[in-house]
């Protein structure tokens, strides 16, 4: 989170994917951060001890919203 605000204050559009189980951390960081409203894709925990053909489905299930957040700048 920390180096995608950082890119973000540089002009380099960013995203970040994250899984459900972090987003009130994440939400704390924004906050923290001064950006309340960072956007941020989310896919169902977890990620870490997943297959490869699972893993793959959980990243095309973020693709959408990580091409939201990019266009958006």
């Amino acid at each position: 989170m920390y180096d995608s605000i950082s890119l973000e204050k540089r002009g380099l559009p960013s995203a970040v994917i994250i899984s459900d189980e972090f987003i009130p951390g994440v939400k704390a960081i924004a906050r923290t951060c001064g950006l309340p409203d960072y956007p941020f894709a989310v896919v169902k925990h977890p990620i870490g001890s997943l297959a490869e053909d699972v893993l793959e489905e959980r990243a095309k299930a973020a693709a959408p919203q990580v091409m939201d957040i990019l266009l958006a700048h």
